[in-house]
């Protein structure tokens, strides 16, 4: 009988031991999966600040309050009731978080240091230029599912004229809304002399079959021949502006009436410094020397002057003209070099407008992006200094929070 006892009560430990190793197990386990989990909206209130709203209206002290990822108010002072995390943002100025909307991203080995790198510069979403729809996808899920931090990630799929005929592009373009694509990539329209007949049959497949599934299509046109046919068949969204040739006053006014979208990339053709080497050697934004590594290049770099003022003249005549960089090279250097050749035609105030809403407009995200305003994603840079003072400023995010999370804070 004590030897029963004895036994039972062996048993007994030794199922109350591996019992609590198995909770121990547990509770391990779903501390990791917590960590590695994408994190919830968050509550959040940001005081003290110097607040560029982006929409015209600046509050030169005020307060941000965030709940469930969304601002629920913006307005001068402290605010009446806080919520989460505060933080004191005296010395510091708060504007939306950055939109690239045209960058070539994909999943892979160095993905965890590129998206860091994107969130450091103050980018809060990112809409892929292109390449396989399916690493766009992997890489946005790594991101979703808290594998690796970075921004939001729009992915597309990518669609080349010259590979197609009209049935079979078609049914390139059901393959991506199978797989939940929004966008295409960018699809290249002959700039010199201009696009064949050939490639505009194509296209107009291309654009009727996405209508049907609700896909947008991006076309890369980069001379007005190009640009002009695009606009003429009712292509929603223009990735790139001319760097070919002048943008005249007359067709800037038919773009801005037909509502078509377009982006910039500001910087094409303008040499690069210290981003490849620090050898004071102008460079290609891919590293190749200049201008002669210009893809495409008309001669002697004349594209960089063509894209600034060209820039300019759509702007002016009322094109929603938005943001992006296309690089593939580090995200602060690319913010830094397309701020300094926006700075040389636009002023602040109208870069905040190109930079927030009107590159939201371009994503079909401005209702929920693009200014702080109260019902938009709390997606918020806070900045070390004024950005209406200068584009450098610009260049200095001190906390960037995405949807409510602090996701950089280098205070």
């Amino acid at each position: 009988m004590i030897g029963a006892v004895r036994a039972s009560a062996l048993v007994s430990a030794f199922i109350g031991g591996r019992m609590k190793t198995f909770l121990l197990f547990v509770l391990a386990t779903s501390f990791a999966s917590a960590m590695s989990a994408p994190s919830s909206a968050q509550d959040l209130t940001i005081t003290n600040a110097h607040i560029v709203v982006g929409n015209g209206t600046v509050i030169d002290k005020g307060s941000i309050v965030v709940r469930g990822g969304k601002i629920v108010s913006v307005a001068a002072g402290a605010p009446s009731a806080k919520s989460g995390q505060t933080i004191d943002a005296k010395g510091m100025s708060a504007m939306p978080g950055f939109i690239d909307a045209h960058k070539h991203i994909n999943t892979g080995a160095d993905e965890k240091e590129k998206m860091q790198r994107l969130l450091e510069a103050g980018y809060t979403t990112v809409l892929s230029g292109g390449g396989p729809a399916d690493g766009n996808i992997t890489l946005r899920d790594h991101i979703e599912q808290g594998l690796i931090n970075g921004p939001r990630i729009i992915p597309s799929g990518s669609l080349r004229l010259a590979n197609n005929t009209p049935e079979s592009a078609r049914e390139e373009i059901r393959k991506m809304a199978a797989l939940g694509i929004k966008y295409t990539g960018e699809i290249a329209l002959t700039p010199v002399p201009g696009p064949s007949e050939k490639e505009l049959e194509t296209l107009r497949a291309v654009l009727d079959e996405a209508q049907k599934v609700g896909i947008l299509v991006q076309v890369h046109a980069v001379s007005s021949p190009a640009m002009m046919a695009a606009v003429n068949l009712k292509i929603p969204l223009l990735v790139h502006i001319p760097n070919k040739d002048w943008v005249s006053k007359e067709d800037a006014a038919k773009i801005a009436a037909s509502g078509t979208k377009a982006l910039m990339t500001i910087g094409f053709g303008a040499p690069v410094f210290g981003v490849f080497a620090n050898d004071n050697k102008p460079r290609f934004r891919d590293g190749k020397d200049w201008p002669s590594g210009i893809v495409d290049g008309v001669r002697l770099g004349e594209e960089a002057g063509y894209m600034i003022v060209n820039a300019r003249t759509l702007f002016d005549a009322g094109v929603i003209l938005g943001y992006c960089t296309d690089t593939v090279y580090d995200a602060v250097a690319g913010l830094e070099h397309e701020l300094k050749s926006m700075n040389v035609v636009f002023s602040t105030i109208d870069m905040v407008k190109i930079m927030g809403p009107n590159t939201a407009s371009y994503i079909q995200m401005q209702d929920q992006l693009g200014t702080l305003e109260a019902g938009k994603l709390a997606d918020i840079v806070l900045l070390a200094g004024d950005p209406l003072e200068g584009y450098w400023n610009w260049l200095k995010a001190k906390v960037v929070v995405k949807q409510g999370n602090v996701v950089i804070d280098k205070r």
